[in-house]
């Protein structure tokens, strides 16, 4: 069960951090690899949106773990550096739970943040496929890092 983050006024409160955090992914360079769209849904929330394709299978014409993991972790991930503005975080563990095959169209994955707030972060997603069942599951923990999130270009970009 998640903790829904208490909300307080903060930097975050008037949304750049969140559309910060938004341009900061879609800039990553393995998104090009896995065409995805990353949507702040509020303060520890986060939704990472995909359509699959047959590209992403594995031999027994399913998409393969690495876009389960890629897409919980991102939305945990994101859902967690939305409560820190001024660093970037890293995952430090995370677990995966597959429940069932996904294969080809839109599929959702829901980021929730659950505890933490000063050095390690632990945040949770959930893979929604089309249909509305979810296929995986997992929780990370995420700790700060000494990178600025002011340092990263696309964090600090303008809206163009």
């Amino acid at each position: 069960m998640s903790t829904q983050p208490s909300l307080r006024a903060g930097p975050a409160e008037d949304g750049r951090h969140h559309r910060a955090l938004e341009r900061l992914y879609s800039a990553a360079a393995i998104n090009r690899l896995f065409p995805s769209v990353l949507t702040i849904t509020g303060e520890g929330r986060s939704i990472i949106r995909a359509t699959l394709s047959p590209d992403v299978y594995h031999a027994a014409g399913a998409a393969h773990g690495t876009v389960y993991f890629k897409m919980l972790d991102d939305a945990a991930f994101y859902a967690a550096n939305t409560l820190v503005t001024d660093c970037f975080l890293l995952t430090t563990s995370f677990n995966l739970h597959f429940s069932k095959p996904v294969r080809e169209g839109p599929v959702e994955a829901h980021g929730s943040w659950v505890s933490g707030r000063r050095r390690v972060l632990v945040a949770e997603a959930r893979l929604i496929d089309a249909q509305g069942d979810e296929v995986g599951r997992g929780t990370g923990t995420f700790m700060r890092s000494r990178i600025a999130l002011t340092s990263l270009p696309a964090y600090g970009a303008q809206a163009g």
